[in-house]
Parts: structure tokens; sequence; C-alpha cells
């Protein structure tokens, strides 16, 4: 639609981890996902043709927006912290989960994680919550919880099937597909917790792509589009129907 047209505002890319909302195909250099695919989206309905996506490390693409990458779609759980850092557009629902070898060989209890050693990608919502887990227990008189971070999800994948380590905590939707993605060799243990929404992230002085951004989102949704990209991956259940310019949130 007109009213959602821009200026080049995508000519960099988004930005994002190789979880399974983007990871490497078998070239090992081009990026794949569902949030790739959106970035695509996005930029089509912007008019600005195919939209970029390049990988940075997580913890790096919020301080590269407005310069380096003009949005980051990254699995971003919108905070107070981070809308107070950058502008954030709401499209997932999106709860974490935790991630075991099939079958549970270490015999894993997500209610009792004290004295574990969890893979966590570094820069996540999981990796503070795993932080003040191991905290509480520490609280309770109990052993701390060994919290081994790594940049790609993938080779927590396959250090978690190898046995280093007793289990993952990730997105929903991470542990999803790295379920699918590995013929059945990690399943999902319990339920889905801790859910809220994830966004695009705009650079915090470029007001006009963040409702350019949002616009484009609502669009994607409101036509049945963004539900379509997910479904590919399993993760159309995590579609929101409303693209919110930094919600308010806890």
């Amino acid at each position: 639609p007109d009213e959602v047209k821009a200026r080049d505002v995508l000519r960099n890319g988004a930005s994002a981890d190789y979880a399974p909302a983007e990871f490497l195909g078998e070239d090992l250099q081009t990026a794949q996902g569902y949030d790739v695919d959106i970035n695509r989206a996005l930029a089509k309905v912007m008019g600005l043709g195919d939209g970029t996506t390049t990988h940075a490390e997580f913890p790096t693409i919020i301080p590269a927006l407005g310069t380096k990458f003009d949005v980051g779609i990254s699995s971003f759980t919108i905070t107070s912290e981070r809308e107070q850092q950058v502008n954030m557009v709401s499209y997932l629902n999106v709860g974490s989960a935790w991630g075991v070898a099939a079958g549970n060989p270490k015999n894993f209890d997500p209610s009792d994680p004290c004295g574990t050693t969890i893979a966590i990608q570094t820069g996540t919502a999981q990796e503070e919550y795993a932080a003040a887990l191991s905290d509480e227990c520490v609280a309770a008189g109990k052993s701390k919880i060994i919290v081994m971070p790594h940049e790609l999800q993938t080779d927590i994948a396959t250090k978690l099937i190898g046995g280093q380590y007793d289990a993952t905590l990730a997105d929903s939707t991470v542990i999803g597909y790295t379920s699918a993605q590995s013929a059945g060799k990690i399943e999902q243990l319990g339920d889905v917790f801790e859910s809220a929404p994830q966004g695009v992230a705009v650079a915090k002085d470029d007001a006009q792509l963040a409702e350019a951004v949002q616009k484009a989102m609502q669009y994607l949704m409101d036509n049945g589009y963004l539900k379509d990209i997910l479904a590919t991956y399993g993760a159309d259940n995590a579609a929101l129907t409303t693209a919110n310019l930094n919600p308010s949130v806890d």
C-alpha cells in the first residue's frame, strides 16, 4: 500500500542470530528462517523489492541499528529496557521452553534444575532467566545451575544431542523447530512458559521507519501472510493479530 512506502530503509537489511527463526543454509553463508522471510515480506510491502538479511551476533544487533542495520528481526522479546533503547513493533507472542535429547537421558527435571548444566544462547531473555533460577537454587541451599552460553543455537543442538548438556532453554518456537530439524533427536520437555510479545527493532530516532514497519506488519497480519510464513516453520500459532508500536509491557 502507498501509505507504508518509505525511503530505502531496508537497504542494509535486517540482522539476526542463527536460532531457528534464522539459521544458516547448507552453504554456511545464506541466512534462512521465518525472520528472514518476514524481512523480505516487509520490504516488498513497503515497495523496496527484496529485503536483505545479514548475520550478526545477537548482542551486537541493537547497538548497530541506524548505522549498520536498518531493522533487527531476531526474536527480540519486547521489554521496557529495550523500548528505552529502540522502537519495537510487535508481531509474535512466544514463550520459553526446555529442550532435551530424545528420551531425556540426563533425567532433567524442569521443576528442579539446580545443579544441572544448561546451554543458552548469549544475549537472550533465557540467559537472564537461567541466571535468576540459579540464584534461587543457591538461596535455597542447592547447587547452582551451570549456564553454558553459545552464540549459535545450532551449536547447542549438536552438543545437547552429544550428551554434553542436561538441557537447553530457548524460545518455544526455537525449541519446536530445533526438534523438527533434529529428526527426533531433540524434544521439548514440559509446557511453554513465560510467554511474551516479540518485536522488530528499529533505531529510536527513526520514527518514520518505525511507523512504516508497523503498518507493513499489520498488512501482513490482516491478509494472512504472517501466519502463512510462520506455518512453514510450524510456528503459526505464535502470530499476533495487531502490530503495536512500543506496546506497554511489564
